[in-house]
């Protein structure tokens, strides 16, 4: 298979460590906070924040809506934990302490948000190819553009579509067919490259586009997923920060090598084509954007 035309590119946790992890990240958070949510029990405010974040996030109309005030969204759902709580006769915090450790959240976030290593790399090395570039992001403007150009990506992207700013997001059918006009290719000259299943893999190719899901978690397809990607490709845990995988060698004309860029330097091969990868043991929910 030879390069195609065109590449749409996700953005969060695809070229950059975004929001991987929520229970990490809240663990930590909580953690830093200490005495703040006193007297509720460590563990059980995780807990009840987990339980809620995931309940929360589930509904797709309600996910579009928040997702535009990523901030505001957090201190609903630490507010609805000690809601939680509180109806279970468990200690709980406060409602300023809670506005507290969801800003607090929503900080840690921005603090730890990082470009991949090897992405710039892949972009620059695909466009002197001659691949045309999309990001197509979902997200508030507010949010999605200057993460853009915090880690220096615009210029590396002939276009870039933020749901913010046109009004229309992924897994809409508008947002990958606008996206395709902008680079003037069609469906089937394109790929796509996400780690969202319904998102960046099903809905674009239910349009003839070649999808590759990118694995972050390197969990696997869930047991019972009815999404099939093109191309599976993962990446290494590194002590701070997630590796991107990198296309750098056109093999011939079946097959491309993907590979991960490592701290060393080393390259090693790991792309393969989605029915050779292997399958979770245990059933895992689909995902979706957890920004919780």
């Amino acid at each position: 298979m030879p390069l195609p035309r065109a590449i749409l590119f996700d953005l969060d946790d695809t070229l950059i460590s975004a929001y991987e992890r929520p229970d990490v990240a809240w663990r930590a958070v909580i953690a830093e906070v200490g005495t703040l949510l006193e007297p509720a029990d460590p563990e059980r405010a995780l807990g009840a924040i987990e339980a809620c974040a995931r309940e929360f996030w589930s509904d797709a109309a309600r996910h579009q809506h928040w997702r535009q005030r990523l901030a505001e969204a957090r201190r609903v759902i630490v507010a609805g934990a000690a809601r939680a709580l509180a109806r279970d006769g468990q200690p709980h915090w406060s409602e300023q302490a809670g506005v507290r450790l969801a800003d607090r959240f929503t900080a840690y976030r921005e603090e730890r948000m990082a470009l991949f290593p090897g992405a710039h790399r892949t972009l620059d090395a695909l466009r002197s190819a001659g691949v045309r570039l999309a990001l197509v992001t979902n997200g508030a403007a507010a949010t999605q553009r200057p993460k853009i150009e915090r880690f220096e990506l615009a210029h590396r992207f002939a276009h870039v579509q933020i749901e913010g700013e046109h009004g229309f997001c992924k897994p809409e059918e508008r947002a990958y067919r606008h996206a395709l006009a902008a680079l003037d290719v069609q469906a089937h000259e394109a790929w796509m490259v996400g780690d969202n299943l319904e998102w960046e893999v099903s809905a674009p190719q239910r349009l003839g586009i070649y999808s590759i899901w990118n694995d972050t978690q390197r969990v696997g397809l869930p047991a019972d997923s009815r999404v099939q990607p093109d191309r599976i490709i993962e990446r290494l845990e590194q002590p701070r920060l997630q590796a991107f995988h990198q296309i750098v060698q056109l093999l011939d004309n079946r097959e491309i090598r993907i590979h991960r860029l490592v701290d060393d330097g080393v390259h090693r091969h790991l792309g393969a084509p989605a029915e050779q990868v292997r399958v979770a043991h245990q059933p895992v929910a689909r995902r979706v954007a957890g920004r919780a």
